[in-house]
């Protein structure tokens, strides 16, 4: 597996396995298994996933060294404060079955992140994180973060896919020395992206699938991804994807379908802000 590294000198796997909406526990547990079994080294979850403790379960049993495998989660709304973090952060700990987190992540840019980010930095120096981040903030948000501690977030993870292509944030992140991270790269099969006759086409001279042709146009850019699927056969056919190139021509071609905004909500919409405020679950 491709490697990338985090400004703090942490090495991350550039492909992700996520775990978004395996909400079943039996379900979650077998593809964290089968995700590991087919090359995944890097696993994702988070707290409002209502999963940590079937992905623990999952990681356990895959057989693989703990040392072998990079595991993040992320600090849901309710619980971004200072003690927030330091309480729900043993919490999935121990839902996890683990005793430390590859990455840390803020969910969403909401609550007191300063506090939050605070407790963040301390478990890191204590080693119970090895790289600390964020995950939906806007540029200019990770670097106040960044410019008023003394840690700037290692990943800012962010949705891009063909649709939102976020190229200029992209570079802004870059510039920052935070690397940016995929979530949704497939639109979650919106605007029939599957079938979408550009990125077939330009799959079929390859011989790969749309899903291989947006995971390879986003390794080329040094953006680590994250892909969902609770078929093996998908599983792997989601790592496959280093033994081909696109040209400028595939390139220019994808840059065409950038619609320039979400495909699923505005984090800057009040409604979207109150209703995440409001989501309590008690995790």
């Amino acid at each position: 597996m491709k490697m990338v590294r985090l400004n703090n000198g942490v090495e991350i796997p550039i492909l992700g396995f996520g775990t978004y909406q395996i909400t079943d526990p039996e379900q979650a547990e077998t593809a964290v298994q089968e995700a590991i079994r087919a090359g995944y080294r890097h696993i994702d979850t988070a707290q409002s996933y209502m999963n940590e403790e079937a992905v623990g379960r999952g990681i356990a049993k895959s057989g693989v060294a703990r040392k072998e495998l990079f595991i993040t989660t992320k600090i849901w709304v309710e619980n971004v404060s200072y003690e927030g973090v330091l309480s729900s952060f043993e919490r999935s700990l121990t839902r996890l079955g683990l005793d430390y987190i590859d990455l840390l992540l803020i969910h969403q840019p909401y609550s007191d992140v300063y506090g939050a980010w605070r407790a963040m930095e301390e478990l890191q120096v204590q080693g119970k994180i090895r790289a600390i981040g964020v995950s939906n903030f806007a540029v200019d948000q990770a670097v106040d973060l960044a410019e008023f501690n003394t840690v700037t977030p290692q990943v800012n993870q962010i949705e891009i896919n063909p649709f939102q292509q976020q190229t200029k944030n992209i570079a802004a992140l870059k510039a920052e020395g935070i690397m940016p991270e995929a979530w949704a790269p497939f639109a979650e099969g919106k605007n029939d992206i599957f079938h979408n006759p550009i990125l077939v086409k330009i799959g079929e001279k390859y011989g790969k699938s749309v899903a291989q042709v947006i995971t390879r146009w986003l390794l080329e850019q040094g953006i680590i991804v994250l892909a969902k699927s609770v078929k093996p056969e998908r599983m792997q056919e989601n790592l496959d994807v280093f033994d081909f190139e696109l040209t400028d021509a595939d390139k220019e071609k994808i840059a065409t379908l950038n619609e320039g905004e979400s495909q699923f909500f505005s984090h800057a919409d009040p409604e979207m802000i109150r209703w995440m405020a409001s989501r309590k679950l008690e995790i």
